[in-house]
C-alpha cells in the first residue's frame, strides 16, 4: 500500500460550501480508484493524505498538482505502508477552523501549528499522527 502525504495553501480561502463540494467530489472520484485517506483544512492551509495503489496516488497528486486552487504544493512524506490508515473513507475531512474541533479528545494548541509550518516539514510522523488523531475522533 502506497501513501502520500502533501501540504498547499488554496489561492483562496474555501468557504463552508466550497469546502462541502470539495469533499463531495473526492468521494465520488476517489472511490472508484481505489484511494482512501483524509484531508485536513485550516485557515486556507490544506494537508491531505492519500493511500492506495502508488500509480493511482501519484496521478491523483499530479492532478491536483495542477488545480489552480493550490499553490505552494509540497510532499512532506510518501511511501509503503502496511495497510491503509483510512480504509473505509473515500476521503475524510476536517475543517481546523470549526468551532467544535476544541471538543476534540486530545486537543491541544498544538493543532493551531500553521499546517505548513517546520514542525510538520521537519518531522513527517507528526503529520500521521494528526490525521490518525482526527480519525479516530470522527
Amino acid at each position: 500500500m502506497f501513501s502520500l502525504i502533501y501540504i498547499s495553501s488554496a489561492v483562496t480561502p474555501f468557504s463552508p460550501a466550497e469546502l462541502a463540494s470539495l469533499l463531495t467530489t473526492s468521494h465520488q472520484n476517489n472511490a472508484p480508484l481505489g484511494i482512501t485517506g483524509m484531508l485536513l483544512y485550516k485557515d486556507g492551509n490544506v494537508m491531505q493524505v492519500l493511500e492506495g495503489e502508488e500509480s493511482a496516488v501519484r496521478t491523483l497528486y499530479n492532478r491536483i498538482g495542477r488545480d489552480s486552487r493550490h499553490r505552494g504544493l509540497q510532499t512532506l512524506w510518501q511511501g509503503t505502508v502496511p495497510e491503509r490508515q483510512f480504509p473505509d473513507w473515500s476521503m475524510g475531512f476536517r475543517d481546523l477552523n470549526a468551532s467544535d474541533v476544541h471538543a476534540i479528545p486530545g486537543y491541544t494548541q498544538f493543532l493551531n501549528t500553521p499546517l505548513t509550518g517546520q514542525e510538520f516539514s521537519s518531522d513527517p510522523t507528526r503529520c500521521q499522527r494528526l490525521l490518525t488523531t482526527f480519525k479516530k475522533s470522527m
